[in-house]
């Protein structure tokens, strides 16, 4: 054969990619008006009328600002019917999420990124709501009355969760997606995306949402579901239309919440071996490695098909030592870790967030993963996975002895006895807890056996019963501690504070945020001024009895501080301020919202004098 016939062949085959990759960006270009076909050449029977309904419940949700005990500022708002919109502003009948802006990004206890998260996954938070009735989805809208925006992904599941039986199959469909976009407006709005058409009836909705954008915390009010209980029949026309789309590359929708076909990727028996593989027998592996770190999951799938010789390089376990699952929720099943265990055997940072609901994820699947994967796991994230149960945390503290970051962030199904498995983990720098169910005695023993801790996040944990005796003991037992959450623990006091400050003189970061038992009167904020000089950022939301001398001795002995929130504090004048913005050059984070002596003259003054500032100032209208 001659040697120009194999030059000739592959510049056949980039051509043709060429003119496939053109018609397929014109196809996609197209889509939105194809969108737009389907649903105006829907027809639909006179009987098949369009059913309007409100959320029933919210079902599953992976933060919130509000409390595990009240109403105000939580998730469980969504449900029924609109609290609040047509009005614009700030009101405790909303849902809202925890965090907004790139802030809590940018403060100590921030994680890392996983490497190979692809960037079509922007998602940071949900909430799933629930409808009585099952409908073909026309519509869904959402009500958004406050910093609106967030809203990225709409998604609709398959699963009926009022069916006494279990499906057989659990699907979930994209209806509609765009990347984070800023929004200039803070007022009230309808959002109504045009979403796509499904072929299966749906009573379950998801939102994802992406705050990075915004200037302040989004709020929402209701969620309107618009459907058909029959399925709308399409015009031939409109099918016809819709059949160009089938053979596209737009795969970015698709694995963005699925890896559809995993196993068969990986699986693949027919893989091409020719005499050579180009320059690519030429390179040296360690080369060809360090290009393929720069694939998504989803391509390095896709690689391995290829040939015999990617194969070998995509199933190397080198590639997997940074393993984040979180994007494919969706879809990841046993099947899948089945699948990927034989190549995670070096895995260190596992993200398994939001992973395995609705059954999709066994106790025994997750079991045999761990078990062949766990030896050289440092980091695990499970936030909102909710097949873990004890045995989970049991597996999890036997066969990862050198794990350092665990997050079970929002994994309030755990019963809780399974947290008393934690302490076993001595190896222990990062452990967040946030609404779960840990309870005093299980979290007294990993507070004495996991004395390394670093960063440790208690906020919302409605079971401790005494946050006093849980302060003396961090105090005493983790000298390292540079971050500390206990958002919206419910008795703590200055006594707890005083053994802390003593006792964590290393503290970075501490939110004491909806901590109602704390006054100012005691002492106790300026203690933590005077003791905690590192303090980069500092929370006391809602504590109204916050005041100048505790403003002044922050300005006097915290100047590092970054991030001060000092919501709803009635104590607190303008001079202050201005002195704590003088001696703190770094700080560029003042929430001084429903603060009642610094109104709207004060902070457009201090923003002109401190325009690196971001001073936060709420309303409600």
């Amino acid at each position: 054969m001659s040697p120009v016939f194999p030059m000739l062949t592959v510049l056949t085959m980039f051509y043709y990619m060429c003119l496939r990759r053109r018609a397929r960006t014109a196809t996609r270009g197209d889509m939105m008006n194809s969108h737009r076909t389907i649903v105006s050449n829907s027809r639909t029977s006179p009987h098949n009328a369009e059913v309007v309904q409100y959320a029933k419940e919210v079902v599953d949700f992976s933060s919130h600002y509000g409390s595990e005990n009240s109403m105000s500022y939580t998730m469980w708002n969504l449900a029924g019917i609109p609290n609040v919109f047509p009005s614009s502003g700030d009101f405790t009948q909303t849902a809202v999420f925890r965090t907004y802006g790139t802030w809590w990004d940018q403060c100590p206890s921030a994680s890392l990124p996983f490497r190979r998260t692809p960037s079509s996954f922007q998602s940071q938070d949900y909430v799933e709501l629930t409808f009585e009735q099952q409908v073909y989805p026309t519509a869904v809208h959402v009500l958004e009355t406050y910093h609106p925006g967030a809203v990225i992904r709409i998604l609709a599941c398959s699963a009926n969760p009022y069916s006494p039986n279990p499906p057989a199959e659990v699907r979930w469909e994209i209806l509609w997606s765009e990347r984070p976009t800023k929004v200039n407006a803070s007022q009230a709005r309808q959002f109504k995306p045009c979403i796509k058409q499904i072929n299966f009836p749906t009573n379950l909705i998801r939102l994802e949402v992406n705050s990075s954008l915004l200037d302040y915390y989004t709020e929402l009010d209701a969620v309107v579901l618009h459907g058909m209980k029959d399925k709308p029949l399409l015009s031939l026309k409109t099918s016809l239309v819709d059949m160009n789309d089938l053979e596209g590359d737009d795969y970015e929708e698709k694995d963005s919440c699925g890896m559809d076909g995993l196993n068969k990727k990986f699986s693949s028996a027919t893989l091409w071996d020719g005499p050579n593989n180009g320059y690519f027998d030429k390179l040296p592996y360690e080369l060809i490695q360090l290009i393929l770190n720069h694939l998504s999951l989803p391509d390095l799938c896709r690689l391995a098909q290829t040939c015999r010789l990617l194969h070998q390089h995509c199933c190397d376990p080198l590639q997997y030592i940074h393993l984040n699952l979180q994007p494919y929720w969706a879809k990841l099943d046993d099947t899948s870790l089945e699948f990927l265990q034989a190549r995670c055997a070096l895995v260190q940072w596992l993200n398994l967030s939001w992973t395995g609901n609705r059954g999709s994820i066994s106790v025994s699947g997750f079991s045999r993963f761990l078990k062949v994967c766990g030896s050289e796991l440092v980091r695990l994230e499970l936030s909102c996975s909710h097949f873990l149960n004890e045995t989970c945390l049991e597996v999890i503290s036997e066969m990862c002895p050198s794990l350092q970051d665990l997050n079970l962030s929002s994994c309030d199904k755990l019963p809780p006895q399974a947290f008393g498995h934690i302490a076993k983990l001595c190896s222990l720098r990062r452990l967040i807890l946030y609404r779960t169910k840990v309870e005093q005695t299980a979290l007294l023993s990993i507070l004495n056996f996991c004395a390394e801790l670093r960063h440790l996040s208690l906020g919302s944990c409605v079971m401790i019963e005494d946050y006093d005796v849980i302060a003396s003991m961090i105090g005493a037992k983790c000298k390292n501690l540079r971050t500390l959450d206990l958002w919206r623990c419910k008795n703590i006091t200055e006594n707890g504070i005083a053994e802390l400050a003593s006792g964590c003189v290393l503290l970075e970061e501490l939110d004491l945020g909806w901590c109602p038992t704390l006054q100012s009167s005691t002492g106790c904020f300026a203690r933590l001024a005077r003791q905690l000089p590192n303090l980069q950022k500092l929370f006391l939301t809602a504590n109204r009895s916050v005041c100048d001398t505790d403003i002044e001795e922050l300005a006097s002995n915290c100047t590092r501080l970054q991030q001060l929130d000092i919501l709803g504090t009635r104590m607190v004048s303008p001079a202050s301020l201005r002195k704590l913005l003088e001696s703190c050059k770094d700080l560029s984070l003042l929430d001084v919202s429903f603060c009642s002596q610094i109104d709207n003259r004060a902070v457009l003054e201090l923003n002109a004098c401190f325009p690196k500032v971001f001073i936060k100032k709420s309303f409600t209208q």
